[in-house]
């Protein structure tokens, strides 16, 4: 296994997981929520509740932060080496696996572990294993 020097950002690394950890304390502190992003962008989807305000501006952040970077600095370059056949069925398999985990990485990983929650901690380590198991076969048993 080699590093590639040129990829290697712990600077701007931890300034986005900073970052990260503000948002998700904010949103806690000032609204009671979890910053779990499959759960605020369901809720953007239910006509029902009468919080979608904070739901978009949370969005919309998430799509400013790579626009207000490439003002900045250059974006890295997007190789997808995957078809769009493989593409949907895994973005179904995530969306199915959020809702059947009742949460997604952001919301288990970042504010459930920070609040302690045992059943955040199953879900993440089940996230990780999962993603662990995954690339390791498709690299070392497949060859892909």
């Amino acid at each position: 296994m080699t590093i590639d020097w040129n990829a290697f950002t712990p600077f701007t690394a931890l300034g986005g997981g900073v970052l990260i950890g503000l948002a998700s304390a904010w949103l806690i502190l000032m609204n009671g929520r979890i910053a779990g992003i499959s759960g605020i962008l369901g809720g953007l989807f239910d006509w029902t509740k009468g919080d979608r305000g904070w739901r978009l501006a949370f969005t919309l952040g998430l799509l400013a932060g790579p626009a207000i970077w490439g003002l900045f600095h250059a974006l890295p370059s997007i190789e997808i080496h995957a078809s769009t056949p493989m593409l949907v069925a895994a973005g179904l398999m995530v969306g199915v696996g959020t809702r059947y985990a009742a949460g997604c990485t952001s919301g288990h990983g970042v504010c459930g572990l920070s609040r302690l929650s045992p059943r955040s901690l199953a879900a993440t380590l089940t996230f990780m294993g999962g993603g662990f198991a995954t690339v390791y076969v498709i690299r070392h048993l497949l060859g892909a």
